[in-house]
């Protein structure tokens, strides 16, 4: 599949964590106090490709991912698949999605502010 090359990957605004009795299957959005926790997981969410496809490209991803020795998982968030990870192997992660030839869809007031 070579529709990573295709992608644009977007960093979801929050920080998360794993919910209690659910690691690995389902997050919950992390209380501003708790973000500088070291359990604190990151989500990236596809623009570029919806449903299924996306899905598809996730979980491509996730294996590449995994390939590094990094644990990750493909999980619906607010009706879309998205790939969260531990905010620890943010840098890791973006460097194997360029690598990837995947395009990282910046905040554009994170590189401007107001």
């Amino acid at each position: 599949m070579n529709n990573i090359q295709l992608s644009v990957v977007h960093r979801l605004p929050q920080s998360y964590r794993w919910s209690t009795g659910f690691v690995g299957t389902k997050v919950e959005i992390l209380p501003t106090e708790e973000t500088d926790l070291g359990s604190s997981l990151m989500g990236l969410k596809l623009l570029s490709h919806e449903g299924e496809e996306a899905r598809e490209i996730l979980y491509v991803i996730n294996q590449s991912i995994a390939d590094m020795q990094i644990p990750s998982a493909v999980i619906e968030w607010e009706g879309e698949p998205c790939l969260f990870f531990s905010k620890e192997d943010e840098s890791a992660v973006i460097c194997r999605l360029k690598t990837l030839g995947a395009a990282i869809a910046e905040n554009i007031t994170a590189l401007y502010p107001l």
